[in-house]
């Protein structure tokens, strides 16, 4: 499945792009996993991923729970809890 992905605010500034899309594994079906999937890549992913850490997850543009099931072509947008305008 390849979902599209958008990172704002810090998110944005930690893993250093705005945007991508991402070919997931078949065993990554939900938010979590998919956060799982993100935080497995090292670095500044897991740092911005990371236990303890509050991400909000829209999914297609829609406040999402981590048991939210992704389906291909799915816009997944992952940002602070407090945002600025």
């Amino acid at each position: 499945m390849r979902i599209k992905l958008l990172y704002f605010a810090s998110l944005r500034e930690t893993v250093g792009t705005a945007r991508e899309s991402l070919e997931l594994p078949a065993a990554v079906s939900t938010v979590a996993g998919l956060q799982e999937h993100l935080r497995a890549r090292g670095s500044t992913w897991a740092q911005a991923f990371g236990a303890g850490r509050a991400v909000r997850v829209a999914l297609d543009q829609v406040i999402a729970g981590p048991d939210s099931a992704l389906h291909d072509g799915a816009e997944v947008a992952f940002f602070p809890p407090v945002t600025g305008g």
